[in-house]
């Protein structure tokens, strides 16, 4: 891959980075600090970048990026959930209102998950990155991911049979 289709790679995945890296800091200036991070890095390495592999390889770019500002920051930072409630919808305003109040729900599950299983579901079932790339860019083996994977996900069912049998 040469320099030149940097910009062509930024074009076609800056939002999938954004929205991956807002998903884990949920804050939107930092996501947006680390999707310049991560364009950035990518265009000093991007020679160790297979042309087949490009978007897993931006996530662990990314995700990296993310590592190091956390590892340096001694707080914690602020949930922001207005990102989930600005996606645009096109149904009735009252099926808005109830796919705003169940998308709040699963935000706060997920977000209940303990942090690698959180990872592994952004990663898999948000952006649809394969099993063995969530587990490269998690520094993980791909056996560890499957199992948190499951969890995460027996988690998430349980919580929506719950609320189901309360409606």
């Amino acid at each position: 891959m040469n320099r030149d289709s940097l910009d062509t790679m930024y074009q076609k995945y800056v939002n999938d980075v954004y929205r991956y890296l807002f998903s884990l800091c949920r804050e939107h200036h930092t996501a947006q600090d680390l999707v310049q991070e991560t364009f950035y890095r990518a265009y000093l390495y991007l020679e160790n970048c297979k042309d087949d592999r490009v978007k897993p390889w931006l996530f662990r770019v990314a995700y990296n990026a993310f590592i190091d500002v956390k590892r340096k920051e001694k707080h914690s930072f602020a949930q922001d959930i207005r990102y989930f409630q600005q996606m645009p919808d096109r149904e009735t305003p009252e099926e808005q209102m109830l796919q705003r109040e169940r998308r709040q729900e699963m935000e706060q599950w997920i977000l209940d998950l303990p942090e690698k299983q959180q990872q592994a579901i952004l990663l898999v079932d948000f952006n649809g990155l394969s099993y063995q790339e969530a587990s490269d860019i998690m520094g993980i083996g791909l056996p560890h991911l499957k199992i948190l994977l499951f969890r995460a996900r027996q988690k998430l069912r349980r919580q929506n049979e719950r609320m189901d049998a309360n409606e």
